[in-house]
C-alpha cells in the first residue's frame, strides 16, 4: 500500500523532472528518493520512471498515477485547510501567474485591499509572458489569454479586454500624423520577440498590420510601452494602461482594436481550498471594478 509521503515524493518527481531536484523540494537527500521509488515500483508492479543521467522520463504507469497522487494531495490539503479554518482565518500563500499587463496594472495596486481582508493570506504574483504549468503546480492560479487544451482545470472568461494602437506625442509631432490607414507603411513599429510570446494572442500587430516595419521587439509588454512613449515607433499597447500615460495617443482607436480575453483557470483539486478561494474572489472582484477600462 502506497502512502501520502511517497506519493508526496512521486509528485515531486514528475513536476521537477529529475530526482535531485525533486529531494531539494522535499528536503530529504537523493539515495532517500532513489530508494522510495524504487519500493513504490516493487509495491505497484511497474517501473515508474526510465532513469538516465539526462534525468528521469515518466512511463506510461506514471502517467496513469499521476491524477490519483494529485488527487489524494489535494484531499489531503482540503482537509488539512477545512480544519484550520474551524480557528484560525483564511491563511498561507497563493501563486498567481498572470500576463504582466495584468498583473501591473490590474492586480498589484489593488493587492493591498486583499491583504487588509486577509492579513495572514500572501499573495505571490508571477507575471511573465509564458503560460505557467497548473499540473506542475507552478502557480495555484492562472490567468491566461485562452483556456487550457486538456487537464483537470477549472476554467472561466474574466473579462474581455481592448489592445490598440500608439504612439507618443513627441514621436507623432516629429514623424506627422497618419490620417489614413495607408500612411502606416511609412512609419515603425515596435512588437514582440515572437518565439518568446507564450501565447500567439499577445502579437496582435501582425493580425493589425501584416509586414510592418518592426525595428524594436521585446518579450515584455512593459518594455514595449516604455518604447513606445519614449519614441521609438507605434504599437499595439494595452488600452487599459496606455490610457493613463499622457505621453501617449491612440491611432485610428475605431478600426484599429483588437480585442482579447483573460481567462480564469484553476486546477480543480484546489478550487475548495479557502486561500485559492479567497485569491479567486478577489481576482473577480478587481475584475468587476474595472471592466469599463478594459
Amino acid at each position: 500500500m502506497l502512502n501520502s509521503d511517497e506519493l508526496r515524493l512521486f509528485l515531486a518527481v514528475m513536476r521537477e523532472g529529475n530526482m535531485l531536484a525533486a529531494a531539494r523540494r522535499i528536503g530529504v537527500d537523493h539515495s532517500t528518493v532513489a530508494r522510495r521509488l524504487t519500493n513504490m515500483e516493487a509495491t505497484l508492479g511497474a517501473r515508474l520512471f526510465d532513469r538516465s543521467p539526462r534525468g528521469v522520463t515518466p512511463t506510461p504507469a506514471a502517467f496513469a498515477l499521476v491524477s490519483h497522487a494529485e488527487r489524494i494531495e489535494s484531499e489531503l490539503l482540503a482537509a488539512m485547510s477545512s480544519v484550520a479554518g474551524r480557528d484560525r482565518e483564511v491563511e498561507g500563500t497563493v501563486r498567481l501567474a498572470t500576463p504582466e499587463a495584468f498583473a501591473s496594472h490590474l492586480i498589484a495596486p489593488r493587492v493591498a485591499a486583499l491583504r487588509e481582508r486577509h492579513p495572514r493570506l500572501t499573495l505571490e504574483l508571477a507575471s511573465e509572458s509564458k503560460a505557467a504549468s497548473l499540473s506542475r503546480r507552478e502557480a495555484e492560479i492562472a490567468v491566461m489569454l485562452k483556456p487550457p487544451p486538456k487537464g483537470r482545470f477549472v476554467t472561466r472568461k474574466l473579462a474581455d479586454y481592448r489592445l490598440g494602437l500608439y504612439a507618443s506625442k513627441a514621436y507623432l509631432e516629429r514623424e506627422g500624423r497618419p490620417s489614413l490607414r495607408a500612411d502606416l507603411s511609412r512609419h515603425v513599429f515596435v512588437s514582440y520577440i515572437e518565439e518568446l510570446a507564450g501565447f500567439a494572442e499577445m502579437i496582435a500587430l501582425d493580425q493589425l498590420l501584416p509586414g510592418a516595419a518592426i525595428v524594436f521587439r521585446a518579450s515584455s509588454s512593459a518594455a514595449q510601452h516604455a518604447a513606445v512613449a519614449a519614441g521609438m515607433g507605434l504599437g499595439v499597447l494595452h488600452v487599459f494602461a496606455a490610457a493613463e500615460d499622457e505621453r501617449l495617443v491612440q491611432i485610428f482607436p475605431e478600426s484599429m482594436e483588437v480585442w482579447r480575453s483573460y481567462w480564469l483557470v484553476m486546477h480543480a483539486d484546489l478550487q475548495r481550498l479557502p486561500r485559492v478561494r479567497a485569491a479567486a474572489d478577489f481576482l473577480d472582484e478587481v475584475m468587476r471594478g474595472v471592466r469599463e477600462r478594459l
